[in-house]
Order: C-alpha cells, then sequence, then structure tokens
C-alpha cells in the first residue's frame, strides 16, 4: 500500500501524520511512504530523517492525495485538502466530525473511506487514539490559563500558586476524564486551589482514592458548578462525549456571576466546546474577551508542543495503521472491532451514530458497511 502524509495546513499546527520511526515500521511491512517535503519539520524531523529510513519525499500535497492509498494526518482535512480527496482512498486522522457539518459533507461527498483517530475504541472501554493529545491538552490547560491570567493578557492578574500571605488561584475543571485529571494535576502542582466536578461516582472515588486530597472533587450537579464558576480564577472545561458535540455546560448569563478578569480554557473545543460563549481560536489569536471574562478556545492546543505531541501520538496511531495497510481497512475493522469504532464515514455514507444524531444525517450501520 501507498501511506502518505502531507504537511499540515490549519494555522499554527506543526504537528505531522508519521514520525520517520512510524515511516520506517511501515517500510518494513512492505509498504511504500510517501512525506511531502518539510512536513515534520515543526516538529524537529527532517527529509533526510525519513529518507533515512526509506520513506520518499515529494514536493506538494496534490503529489501525496493523487499517489496514496492511504493518508494520515492530524488534523481533520481542510476544505482544499478535502477536495483532493478520492473515492476508495483511505483517510486516516482526527476528524471531529460533530460540530463541523461542512466538513462532514465533503468526506461523505468524496467517496473516501474516513477512520477518526478520535472514536477508535479499547477493551477497557477507553479513546487510546485520544488519550495521548488529552493529556498533552490537559497538562498544557494550565500552563495556558496562567498565562491568560496575566493583566496583559486581559485577565485578573492572579498568580496560580500565590505568595506566602496571598492565596492561590482557585481552578475549576469540569471532567474528571483524561483531559481534566492531566489539568487537575498539573494545576495543584502550580500551587492552585483546585476542584474537579463531574458526574460519575466511581471516577470521583478514583480521583479521591488516587490523588488523595491533592485536589477536591464535587459532583457536577448544576448548583455546584454554578457556586464554584462564580468564585474561580480559571474554569478549564474537559468534558467529552465520544464522537458526538460537547454539552453546554456553561451559559453566557453564568459569565456575569463570574470574577472579572477570570478566564476559561476549553479543551472540548473541538468538539463543539462546553461553554455557550465557546468559539475556536488558533495559536496565533488564541484569546477573546466576553463580558469581561478571558476566553483560551485553542483547537488544536497540543500543537503548541509538537514534538511532544507527534510523538506520543503516533505511539498510539502506529499499530492500526499497519493493520490497516497490511490487511486493508476492511479486513483491519472485522479483526478488531475497536477500530471499526472508528469508521465515521464510508463511500458516501456516514457510519458514526452521534455524528448523525448531531447533523440531523442518516446513519448506516458500520457493522454492515464492513461487511461489504
Amino acid at each position: 500500500m501507498k501511506i502518505g502524509s502531507p504537511k499540515e495546513i490549519k494555522p499554527q499546527e506543526f504537528r505531522v501524520g508519521l514520525t520517520p520511526s512510524s515511516a520506517g515500521e511501515a517500510v518494513r511491512h512492505g509498504h511504500e511512504v510517501l512525506i511531502e517535503s518539510g512536513a515534520g519539520v515543526g516538529a524537529g524531523f527532517t527529509d533526510a530523517d525519513y529518507t533515512a529510513l526509506g520513506a520518499r519525499i515529494v514536493e506538494t500535497a496534490e503529489e501525496i492525495f493523487a499517489e496514496a492509498d492511504m493518508i494520515v494526518k492530524v488534523k481533520e482535512p481542510q476544505a482544499a485538502e478535502r477536495k483532493m480527496l478520492r473515492e476508495g482512498q483511505i483517510l486516516f486522522t482526527y476528524l471531529h466530525l460533530a460540530p463541523d457539518p461542512e466538513q462532514t459533507r465533503d468526506l461523505i461527498a468524496s467517496g473516501a473511506t474516513c477512520i477518526a483517530y478520535e472514536t477508535v475504541t479499547d477493551d477497557r472501554g477507553g479513546l487510546p487514539l485520544l488519550a495521548p493529545m488529552s493529556e498533552v491538552a490537559g497538562r498544557l490547560a494550565p500552563q495556558v490559563g496562567a498565562w491568560t491570567l496575566q493583566k496583559a493578557n486581559g485577565g485578573r492578574g492572579v498568580l496560580m500558586g500565590g505568595v506566602p500571605g496571598v492565596g492561590p488561584a482557585k481552578v475549576v475543571v469540569i471532567g474528571g476524564g483524561v483531559v481534566g485529571t492531566h489539568a487537575a494535576r498539573v494545576a495543584a502542582g502550580m500551587g492552585a486551589d483546585v476542584t474537579v466536578l463531574d458526574r460519575s461516582l466511581p471516577r470521583l472515588r478514583y480521583l479521591d482514592d488516587v490523588f488523595q486530597g491533592v485536589f477536591w472533587n464535587r459532583y457536577a450537579s448544576a448548583a455546584a458548578t454554578a457556586e464554584l464558576v462564580a468564585e474561580a480564577d480559571l474554569v478549564v472545561g474537559a468534558v467529552l462525549i465520544p464522537g458526538a458535540a460537547a454539552p453546554k455546560l456553561v451559559t453566557r448569563a453564568q459569565l456575569s456571576t463570574m470574577k472579572p478578569g477570570a478566564a476559561i480554557v476549553d479543551v472540548a473545543i473541538d468538539q463543539g466546546g462546553c461553554f455557550e460563549t465557546s468559539k475556536p481560536t488558533t495559536h496565533e489569536d488564541p484569546i477573546y474577551e466576553v463580558d469581561g471574562i478571558m476566553h483560551y478556545c485553542v483547537a488544536n492546543m497540543p500543537g503548541a508542543v509538537a514534538r511532544t505531541s507527534t510523538i506520543a501520538l503516533t505511539n498510539a496511531t502506529m499499530p492500526h495503521m499497519l493493520a490497516i495497510a497490511d490487511k486493508g481497512w476492511r479486513q483491519a475493522c472485522q479483526d478488531d472491532p475497536h477500530l471499526l469504532d472508528g469508521l465515521n464515514v464510508h463511500a458516501g455514507m456516514l457510519t458514526y451514530y452521534a455524528v448523525g444524531k448531531a447533523l440531523g444525517i442518516d446513519v448506516v450501520s458500520p457493522q454492515v458497511v464492513v461487511k461489504g
């Protein structure tokens, strides 16, 4: 199989779909690997690093899309890239379709087979290809939140850990999953007063047992959420419903109850965001203000630490990429129902229920599709 990895074109996106190591693994499996020239530079990989392990460098994305049987990316294909997809081609990347009807329509129209990293599952009920980026984004959230809180950026001018005689920032993390756990851990490590909200009592017990009071936790009732958001200096949105649009858990009206200059970091923005006032931003222009509250809503947060993120991501995606290349997508999905969970679009059909529900599009069962 010909596997192609183009340079990412989303603004300020420096990650790449294949590292030289993962490209080399595919070559050792007998596949041809095409890398767009300069695709890995933002993550610290040169063209020579790829050619040393058997990959072929091509000059343009157009060549990648024209030649490759499978496209391996990081971010969802942009409009110009979607026009280059063709019937029968495999796209393996993050998609986040539920809040993106335009992309969904384009992928359906392309006739391609699109497998989304974020909906591939494992036998423990986790999302193993989303988890590495959730870990990165979770650990980044307090870091960028602390920066947003600085007065020069419109924030309250509050130091996360305080100083002797001055209390620390109050941080509320909405969601106790992978993102929320890592965000709480780092924020507490910075000295902040941290509370995690979640609706799963087993998850709250787990956090309490493992972290033993390093941060607080509360059951995420509407009343508790409203109370804690009003008291917070920084609120991190870390809620995920796999493949679906994120629920709106803080309304615009609630912003008026918050402290002027308080900060919001919405890690759920890829899935539409969990604050009513959230809208996607970029690393180039990451912050905006609504009713005196500073919003940080960068849709590709892990791109800021591109080398760490790329290596972490490809460590997780490489076995699945190789399975698809070695067996073909259909056999790979028949052999691995967790990979089949990643199938979102095939041959003009939407195959992921949560996306269909969010966008009002009819869905064909992936189990039916994979049988041909």
